[in-house]
């Protein structure tokens, strides 16, 4: 059955050919209620394209970077409601539903609660922190109204316009915009929804987890602080 408010759903990718695969197999039910799925390739060179081309609604080619292909990918859209999932990251079979109740209940834009799990491809077994670390950025989201970009999160078409979209900067794209949401009256509180996507750890099993979580609020200082998402980005990698 089609839900009455036509979501399109934006995918950011940039050689992801081992998993783009489950990650839109996964939106499938989307499609067939009558919803769009759209990937925005920032110069793939494994074959992402390819398999994105035979599960998706559209591809569309964009520069580097998470905010420019984002923004590429809005473009294109129809839907009256942008969803922005990373290519890690899996919906629960009920975002819709879940994103349309938010919706009527007079909701703008909104984020899902987070789930960190484990990533076989990195070679170990998921850490015992991840249900505390999820619970901390859940909590921190829903106090500061503030989301990360692997919370899926999801905005009005017209309010995006409105904005201008993401900010053109290589890093804190996500949290840049839900800045400049809670600062527009039109846009109103975020909806906090607590139903869980489900991301990957890789960089957290990868890079280890105090290390990551280290950064990552050493990072959001120096932003809040007013370093340039340029300088930071570069500190990034």
């Amino acid at each position: 059955m089609k839900l009455s408010v036509v979501i399109s759903v934006v995918v950011p990718v940039l050689n992801e050919a081992a998993g783009i695969g489950a990650t839109l197999a996964s939106l499938a039910r989307l499609r067939a209620a009558g919803h769009e799925v759209i990937v925005a390739d920032g110069g793939s060179s494994d074959g992402t394209v390819a398999l994105a081309a035979a599960q998706a609604d559209a591809v569309v080619a964009a520069p580097r970077g998470r905010a420019r292909q984002m923004n590429a990918g809005a473009a294109r859209a129809r839907g009256e409601v942008l969803l922005f999932l990373h290519a890690d990251t899996r919906l629960p079979h009920d975002a819709a539903a879940q994103l349309q109740r938010a919706l009527a209940a007079g909701a703008h834009w909104g984020r899902f609660d987070l789930q960190i799990e484990a990533d076989a491809a990195a070679g170990r077994a998921g850490h015992w922190m991840f249900p505390l670390v999820s619970a901390l950025i859940n909590l921190r989201s829903r106090l500061s109204g503030i989301a990360t970009g692997d919370q899926a999160i999801f905005v009005r078409t017209s309010l995006f316009q409105q904005l201008g979209g993401y900010a053109d900067q290589p890093l804190m794209e996500d949290i840049e915009l839900c800045r400049r949401l809670k600062a527009l009256s039109a846009a109103g509180a975020p909806a906090c929804l607590r139903t869980r996507v489900a991301t990957s750890g890789r960089r957290w099993q990868q890079h280890g987890v105090w290390r990551t979580i280290v950064l990552m609020w050493w990072l959001r200082w120096r932003y809040w602080r007013g370093d340039s998402a340029e300088a930071l980005a570069r500190l990034y990698r």
